[in-house]
């Protein structure tokens, strides 16, 4: 069997000799029942009908400063069928708003203007008013109060003293928050570094409860809901797209509940389960643009670590073009003694001297403890990645060739066409 799997905006082929013991684990979203409604459609239906809340119109009357929280260029949130349409309903209730759109980069870098047209169309750039969010500047916060977890809640002064706070986004399976989305845009969204710190802590990270399609007793989700309450975070547009990154379903209304409605969808979708624990899983990070960096990839490695047996071999196929993604993340796996000593060094970490990129690396830790990875990437970073203690391949079916040669030709292989959009369980 020939599967072409997502990698960069080109994909690369795998091939699989049907005398393999393989099985593909992928989401079943496809298989929606088609509507035959465009993307913009499914978006205004859904906006129509908000779950929990008065309409977009109704809420915007009388609020004069009006924020509107957008994913960055890390997410593939298809914003141009999304943001004209909440623009459109606020203006409706109050056609005097002042609408600034916030980009929400979280812990990531600015977002350039270029890839802001490439989410939003020129029109939408050239005549909105659009700021970006950076953690790391205090002068920019606002301090809201303490979240349960104990740790500080600061947010874009933008986002703080709006009169209406809403917010964009897609909801897709989260390696560590259970599902993106929702509460999201908030934190990690437009929060200080210090509360993103706090929120990713080791004893967090650490916790079962915080991962893929988690969310009763997820430590982290539970700052995350706290921190959208005391923003005042009313109302949200969230969509689930494909493989194609169209959008095949949208949720819209009162942050919790809407949110909470788009999860329920779809994990009746996401959720696979192998028939046995892997010796060779093989997963991707869904292609561009969750793929242009190591420390994205951690998220879909993590599909193929939830699929495998202890011991196993991951081939994690990700382009990786624009390098690690993370200074503190490439410095702390190049410069360990080994996972095991790097993680006993984390767990030592206490929440308010957590560092920067330390739950990536965290996370990778444990995936390095109990597995040998092998990443097939773009052929300039792969020597920065054998520095990180990885092994690397130019093509997958190479990384498999290798991978068969020391597990035997009669492994179970698992494929997870893409990582990040499934929910693992065994």
């Amino acid at each position: 069997m020939d599967l072409k799997l997502p990698f960069s905006r080109e994909g690369m082929m795998l091939h699989l000799d049907e005398t393999l013991d393989y099985e593909v684990l992928e989401s079943s979203i496809e298989s929606m029942p088609k509507t035959g409604k465009t993307e913009d459609e499914i978006v205004r239906e859904a906006m129509e009908h908000p779950i929990g809340s008065p309409k977009l119109s109704e809420l915007s009357k009388g609020k004069q400063r009006v924020t509107i929280i957008c994913s960055d260029h890390t997410r593939p949130v298809p914003s141009r069928h999304i943001i004209p349409f909440m623009l459109k309903e606020i203006r409706e209730g109050n056609p005097q708003a002042e609408i600034t759109l916030l980009i929400a980069t979280g812990f990531h870098r600015a977002t350039t203007r270029e890839e802001l047209v490439g989410k939003f169309g020129e029109e939408i750039v050239e005549h909105e008013t659009i700021k970006i969010h950076d953690s790391q500047n205090m002068d920019d916060m606002v301090n809201l109060g303490v979240l349960p977890s104990g740790a500080p809640l600061l947010i874009n002064k933008i986002a703080a003293e709006a009169d209406l706070l809403v917010s964009e986004g897609f909801i897709e399976t989260h390696f560590f928050a259970g599902f993106s989305g929702g509460r999201k845009s908030v934190l990690p969204g437009v929060s200080s570094a210090v509360t993103v710190l706090g929120n990713h802590c080791s004893a967090f990270i650490d916790s079962p409860y915080s991962r893929t399609g988690v969310l009763e007793n997820n430590p982290i989700h539970r700052d995350m809901v706290a921190a959208s309450e005391m923003a005042n975070q009313q109302y949200i547009v969230n969509v689930i797209i494909d493989a194609d990154k169209k959008v095949v379903h949208a949720v819209a209304g009162d942050a919790r509940k809407a949110h909470a409605a788009g999860c329920r969808f779809l994990q009746q979708y996401c959720q696979v389960s192998p028939k046995k624990l892997a010796d060779i899983a093989i997963s991707t990070n869904g292609g561009y643009p969750l793929d242009q960096n190591m420390y994205q990839s951690v998220k879909g490695m993590t599909a193929a670590e939830a699929a495998s047996k202890d011991g196993s071999i991951i081939i994690m196929v990700s382009n990786c073009g624009d390098g690690h993604g993370g200074e503190g993340f490439y410095q702390a796996l190049k410069n360990c003694e080994s996972p095991k000593a790097l993680m006993e060094e984390i767990l030592k970490v206490p929440q308010d001297q957590t560092k920067p990129d330390q739950w990536e690396y965290q996370i990778q830790s444990r995936i390095l403890i109990h597995h040998k990875v092998i990443y097939v990437m773009c052929e300039k970073n792969r020597a920065m990645a054998e520095e990180m203690g990885f092994e690397t391949a130019a093509d997958v079916n190479e990384a498999l060739e290798r991978a068969l040669q020391e597990k035997g030709k009669d492994a179970h292989i698992a494929v997870i066409p893409d990582g990040v959009s499934v929910m693992v369980k065994g």
